[in-house]
């Protein structure tokens, strides 16, 4: 059984961290003029990938004991100092010196997410179709994932910018593409990043002319059993609360560990 206590909080978010800054290295080598960087800061990891970038922001502040007046000045200047608002990830079970920072100094509270989390191995709850095949992509294939990803977020009238944000997410060192096939067409990715033990399963798209016919799960299951393969314990992705996405994860045998809160401050 698993307990969504401290402990688990620390692992699942250290992984969020780890991963954020392993995209940071990936976007700075692909691109030397993006800036881009990370900072470890009060047990956690804040990440600058440009003005604007979803990786751009903060995980796992607060887990590991108080967070200081000087570490909150550090995290503010360090986005500050690149021209972008900061954006932090945070956990419920954060030291409460995080919300007192937060309250004092202006943030507003603008997404919630769920963490889901499951024990591995463990048997899936729901097999997948079996008219999906899902593999690793290859080295050449980081246009195809990035395009098909991109297309399955946000539609075929995706921005330029988000295949460069994939395309860094592809190159990450510590990441793993996935792509789901259907009648020998791409229809779906996902990728996975493993730290300490615990693998996190992230990216999940789907292009909506496909949707329905059971891509997700078997993106899923193949992540799952790799993941197993690799020595992983447990397995954890974040999703919008109440979305399909969650639905197809709850299927798979994941649960709800806590809900995330995004907060925000903009410089005036």
């Amino acid at each position: 059984m698993i307990f969504a206590d401290l402990g688990l909080a620390q692992r699942l978010e250290g992984v969020d961290a780890a991963g954020g800054a392993a995209s940071a290295t990936a976007e700075a080598q692909l691109r030397p003029l993006s800036g881009a960087t990370s900072l470890t800061i009060a047990g956690g990891q804040a990440m600058f990938v440009g003005v604007g970038s979803p990786i751009t922001q903060a995980f796992a502040l607060g887990l590991h004991g108080p967070m200081s007046d000087m570490e909150m000045d550090a995290l503010e200047d360090f986005f500050r100092s690149r021209g972008s608002g900061v954006f932090i990830e945070v956990c419920p079970l954060a030291d409460v010196t995080l919300t007192e920072h937060l309250n004092r100094r202006g943030y507003r509270a603008i997404e919630f997410s769920n963490v889901l989390v499951r024990q591995l191995p463990a048997r899936n709850a729901d097999s997948p179709s079996s008219a999906v095949a899902v593999r690793r992509a290859g080295s050449t294939e980081a246009e195809l994932w990035s395009r098909v990803v991109a297309e399955g977020f946000l539609g075929p009238d995706y921005p330029p910018e988000m295949l460069e944000l994939f395309h860094g997410l592809f190159r990450t060192e510590t990441g793993t593409a996935y792509l789901a096939w259907l009648d020998g067409k791409a229809v779906g990715g996902g990728g996975m990043m493993v730290h300490e033990g615990v693998v996190n399963l992230f990216g999940d798209g789907t292009i909506a002319a496909h949707r329905g016919r059971g891509v997700q799960a078997a993106l899923i299951a193949a992540r799952l059993e790799a993941a197993a393969a690799l020595g992983c314990d447990l397995a954890m992705a974040s999703t919008q609360c109440g979305s399909t996405s969650q639905r197809n994860y709850e299927r798979q045998g994941f649960r709800v560990a806590y809900t995330r809160t995004k907060w925000q401050r903009e410089w005036a």
